[in-house]
């Protein structure tokens, strides 16, 4: 007769099992995603291990015997903690599931295909005209960011042109191949095709599900996005519609005028304050972070847990998480988009450190937990930074003198037009890749695939050609983030939800310590135990509800304006409290590729100040 001691020893084994193959995978990817490494094959090799253990009908036999048989075991709490635990592997391995040969081969050509794509696109160089009017390499971020500050409409045209240039490549180097595996895949599991597979897996949704949601939120904010580029034209004629020219013309100088209150070299420490004074704490969690760019790092922020935080018996097993951003520290704008990195990937660390349950199944990144909801943790986070209060607090030059009311305002009537085109830059992709995936195979070309991501920009965003076109999306290449985009904008509505009811309760999100312990009690500690509307109704009591993202989106300018200006007076106004927790409760290394920066071994204030010497002495004109 099976023991409740032997089903614990078995569940342990599961557990520790699952966590040396994770770390195992994780680190060589954070190696070779870092160009530490070019080890590629070894990546490969650890990451088909890591989906042969995820997806293995044996597994999922032996765990649901497992929960037979406890079943017939007398109840106790011990019983009922192991139940939990196994219906966490149960749910694991269901999402996961591979049980035929012949997928599990597909799935094994689709890693090898994606990691040839990868080691082939570290190599490849995008250039562009910068800011000094110099010719340089380019990485994704500082084409971005070229084109949203650079006043030479040239110099912006030649940023673009090397994303163009990224997408023809995409196309002519494997990835309509990987299309094809993929769709093959996920034919061979009993889907339509990869889309279908992804967004039932993910979001346990059906795509009809989805685009009920995404076509509504679509209807709503057609108008607003309509009524902005007409204005833009307007005011700047029908070049500022070009995709070299719209993010410029939409901030203006705005951008540029804000970068000496957000300087690369104070991010860190801005983030470090602002999450400690919102209450949040990081479990004892391991964190290294590389955030300058670097020839052949991975040109896109991302997180990942090598150890997912959980309860191992009476042991508490703190998390290990890197995140990365890729920032140019002298370009104009470089520190705006780093500390929004900080703010969105330490916002999945504070999240993924804090899940609390009895198995590492419930703390990592893949099915069956939810994209949006893990998005909903990171994008809560970044979405403080738009806030008035917060510029006023935090945004400062280097005298010390805090942003002006009108610079703030500037930034508000340059933005607010363009927060309608911004979610819907979001869900343009969702449009593309399920028409993507859903081509006849004759269909799949290269020009063909080119032809459907403009139709797909026309009719959701209103131009001719993103500037962000949307083969040079990177999350569109890799097997996890594919056909996953949607979840950002599930989770901005799941964000707007939140803050509503943050504000409705205590009239302030910035340095606000209630907000850390609840987010952690009701949205981080269950992890994956319960879906993401179960978070939500935890928190503010009602269900997933669109609606107020909508409303923001279609907000004026007068309105959003006046919200501030309150905001501003009653942050002034507010008694803060005295004492905050006067560290994150974290290990954090701060990186550059092999080479530690600093780290907070002697205290966060020494961290800070290594990190900034280190920016000052590498990136001498990014100090104002």
């Amino acid at each position: 007769m099976t023991t409740l001691a032997a089903l614990r020893q078995d569940f342990d084994a599961l557990n520790h099992d699952y966590l040396a193959i994770h770390k195992a995978k994780e680190d060589l990817f954070w190696d070779t995603y870092m160009a530490v490494s070019d080890d590629h094959a070894g990546f490969a090799q650890a990451e088909a291990a890591f989906k042969d253990f995820i997806s293995s009908p044996e597994r999922l036999s032996a765990v649901q015997r497992a929960l037979a048989q406890l079943d017939a075991l007398p109840d106790s709490e011990e019983k009922q903690g192991l139940a939990h635990g196994y219906r966490g592997w149960l749910a694991l391995f269901q999402s996961n599931i591979i049980e035929s040969d012949e997928a599990r081969r597909l799935m094994t050509g689709l890693i090898e295909l994606e990691a040839e794509l990868f080691a082939k696109r570290r190599d490849y160089k995008m250039q562009h005209v910068n800011d000094n009017g110099v010719r340089e390499d380019a990485t994704l971020s500082m084409l971005s960011t070229n084109m949203g500050t650079n006043r030479d409409e040239a110099a912006r045209k030649s940023s673009h042109d090397a994303l163009l240039g990224l997408e023809r490549w995409a196309l002519d180097n494997g990835f309509i191949d990987i299309v094809r595996q993929r769709n093959a895949l996920a034919r061979s599991l009993g889907y339509a095709d990869y889309f279908e597979y992804k967004v039932k897996k993910n979001e346990q949704m059906t795509p009809d599900e989805l685009f009920a949601i995404l076509d509504d939120f679509e209807a709503r904010t057609r108008d607003a996005n309509q009524r902005a580029l007409d204005d833009l034209k307007a005011r700047h004629g029908a070049d500022a519609l070009k995709a070299h020219n719209l993010r410029f013309h939409m901030s203006g100088d705005v951008t540029r005028q804000i970068d000496p209150y957000l300087p690369f070299a104070k991010a860190v420490e801005r983030w470090v304050l602002s999450f400690r004074r919102l209450g949040v704490q990081y479990r004892g969690a391991t964190m290294q972070l590389d955030l300058v760019e670097r020839e052949g790092k991975y040109q896109n922020g991302f997180c990942h847990g090598p150890i997912p935080a959980f309860q191992d018996g009476a042991n508490w097993v703190a998390g290990q998480i890197n995140f990365t951003a890729d920032a140019k520290p002298d370009q104009v704008g470089s520190g705006a988009r780093a500390i929004n990195t900080l703010f969105h990937e330490g916002g999945h660390a504070a999240h993924f450190a804090n899940v609390a349950q009895n198995s590492p199944c419930f703390s990592q990144e893949f099915a069956p937990t939810s994209m949006a909801y893990a998005e909903t943790q990171s994008m809560f986070c970044d979405s403080l930074l738009d806030d008035a209060d917060w510029l006023k607090r935090y945004a400062k030059n280097s005298r010390g003198e805090a942003i002006p009311d009108a610079l703030i305002r500037a930034r508000i009537e340059t933005s607010q037009p363009f927060a309608a085109y911004a979610e819907r830059s979001i869900a343009v992709v969702a449009y593309f890749e399920r028409a993507l995936y859903a081509l006849p195979e004759a269909e799949l070309t290269a020009g063909r695939i080119l032809e459907l991501a403009r139709a797909c920009e026309q009719r959701i965003l209103g131009i001719a050609v993103s500037p962000r076109p949307l083969l040079a999306i990177p999350h569109l290449l890799n097997q996890e983030s594919a056909a996953a985009y949607h979840g950002y904008l599930l989770a901005n509505m799941a964000v707007h939800q939140t803050r509503a009811y943050f504000l409705r309760e205590y009239g302030y999100l910035t340095d606000n310590p209630a907000i850390g312990p609840l987010l952690a009690q009701h949205y981080w500690a269950p992890g994956n135990s319960i879906n993401h509307n179960a978070t939500l109704v935890s928190l503010t009591g009602e269900p997933f509800n669109a609606r107020y993202l909508a409303e923001s989106c279609t907000q004026s300018v007068a309105q959003a304006w006046a919200d501030a200006e309150q905001l501003i007076a009653e942050s002034a106004a507010r008694s803060y409290p005295r004492q905050y927790p006067d560290r994150l409760d974290a290990h954090i290394r701060l990186v550059h590729g092999a080479e530690l920066i600093a780290d907070n071994a002697d205290g966060e204030e020494a961290m800070f100040q290594r990190f900034e010497a280190w920016v000052a002495q590498r990136y001498p004109a990014s100090v104002h």
